[in-house]
């Protein structure tokens, strides 16, 4: 008979900590691409990928937007924005948003490395740079452009039966639209494309 007020079993950091070195090793292999374009109507923008673990799970930290907010109105996204004049690079940038944003301490992310850059039909190429946090951090949101803040397992974008895939058309091109329902969350466009392609990236380098 199973005795059930023992203590649960403690959580298995190292298996977690080979993920995230898992991660590290990709990125560090991993060429990532730099889009170089002469549209003067094109921003540059850079966002944090923050990987968070926590008890025995690596999450992904994801931002609700507000609706009263320039740009993607209401949308799930990684906290980030537009490169200023005085930001000495796309991890300088990123960090400097994730702290207006949702008061992240940059002190506290250890940045892994980027992912290739993106661009997007709003008018952005945007830089993703992964960050990890050792625990969950307190966390104080500009109620003026984030509703919520939350964390999603990366298991639950590995699965593909949580994966829906549409398309939409631009510049001519018929693309894929990828998309995950996470409980009231609808994850799609730019975030899910960055999502997607790196931990499929990461989970091919491991096989």
């Amino acid at each position: 008979m199973s005795d059930s007020s023992a203590a649960p079993p403690a959580p298995d950091f190292s298996r977690m900590l080979r993920s995230v070195n898992h991660i590290t090793i990709y990125l560090r292999s991993h060429a990532s691409v730099r889009i170089r374009s002469t549209d003067s109507t094109l921003k540059r923008a850079a966002v944090l990928v923050p990987l968070v673990l926590e008890n025995d799970r690596l999450c992904l930290l994801l931002t609700k937007r507000t609706e009263s907010v320039e740009h993607h109105k209401g949308q799930i996204s990684f906290p980030g924005g537009t490169v200023d004049s005085g930001d000495a690079d796309a991890a300088a940038t990123a960090l400097r948003e994730a702290e207006e944003e949702i008061g992240l301490n940059r002190e506290a992310v250890e940045i892994l490395g980027l992912l290739d850059d993106l661009e997007i039909p709003t008018g952005f190429v945007v830089t993703p740079v992964v960050g990890l946090l050792r625990g969950m951090p307190d966390l104080v949101l500009n109620v003026d452009e984030v509703e919520e803040a939350f964390c999603v397992p990366v298991g639950f974008f590995l699965d593909e039966a949580n994966e829906e895939v549409g398309e939409r058309e631009w510049r001519g091109r018929k693309l894929p639209l990828y998309s995950y329902q996470f409980g009231a969350h609808r994850i799609w466009g730019a975030t899910a494309a960055v999502i997607r392609r790196f931990l499929r990236g990461v989970s091919d380098s491991t096989r």
